[in-house]
């Protein structure tokens, strides 16, 4: 089966799409023929991408400011969305921040931050997205970005790993309540994953260290994340809610 035709024609929004992974995951759905939403806290930064998705053939293209973890320009973000094309088919909560730093030397606003984006962001967008489904008794598929950080853990980032640790757990909870609905949540835990945004950690000396902890010896490519988000993302998986698939190179099964 070649998920990327089940796809095609969906309208999937993207959150944090301006770089890294969000851009990614908005490139493989245009590819893939959907209709794109791409949202990021700076618009300005979406209009490259968006030109981008249009020729590498997504079916619509349409970029907006959301800030997840405020509730206001969420649900100003969903307002514009409705009134731009069709309704949503999927929403890949995205959006995230890492807050580096060791736990005393953390500040709290930074710890703030993290949970507000991480956490926060991610309730905001499925509860608003879920709401609009449910009223319109619409099927909607969420996969929540996660990360193996949810299951173990690193020194320096003690405050990511209890918010992606958090989604997880959210992830459960709200597939259990909306699966009634047709309403499926899922989640994706990404391993140590080589993007533009992390390239110079990996030829550091602790980057090598870091690399030889993985069993497979070697780092993930943001296309070996691109079936597991097909599968969820589309009707491949109409049977799957609740369901967290890690992408690791199988980092959480390492020796310890």
């Amino acid at each position: 089966m070649d998920l990327g035709t089940l796809i095609k024609g969906k309208r999937v929004l993207v959150t944090g799409a301006s770089s890294g992974l969000g851009a990614h995951f908005a490139r493989l759905m245009a590819r893939n023929g959907a209709a794109v939403v791409i949202a990021a806290r700076r618009k300005d930064k979406l209009e490259a991408l968006a030109e981008e998705l249009g020729a590498l053939g997504a079916s619509q293209v349409t970029e907006g400011a959301l800030d997840g973890a405020d509730e206001a320009s969420v649900k100003q973000a969903f307002e514009e969305i409705a009134t731009t094309g069709a309704d949503l088919d999927v929403v890949v909560n995205n959006a995230g921040i890492s807050g580096d730093g060791l736990a005393l030397n953390l500040p709290t606003s930074d710890f703030d931050a993290v949970g507000g984006t991480n956490l926060r962001g991610v309730w905001l967008v499925a509860t608003e997205a879920a709401r609009r489904w449910k009223a319109a008794q619409r099927a909607g598929a969420i996969v929540n970005i996660a990360s193996i950080q949810a299951e173990r853990v690193a020194p320096g980032l003690a405050a990511y790993s209890a918010s992606k640790a958090a989604v997880v757990q959210l992830t459960k909870s709200l597939a259990l309540e909306w699966a009634r609905f047709n309403i499926r949540v899922n989640a994706l835990e990404p391993g140590y994953i080589r993007t533009e945004l992390t390239a110079e950690l990996w030829d550091q000396p602790y980057g090598v260290e870091m690399i030889k902890r993985i069993p497979m010896r070697r780092l993930g490519e943001p296309s070996e994340l691109d079936g597991p988000l097909l599968l969820l993302s589309s009707s491949a998986s109409s049977w799957m809610t609740g369901s967290v698939i890690a992408v690791d190179g199988g980092h959480l099964v390492s020796a310890l």
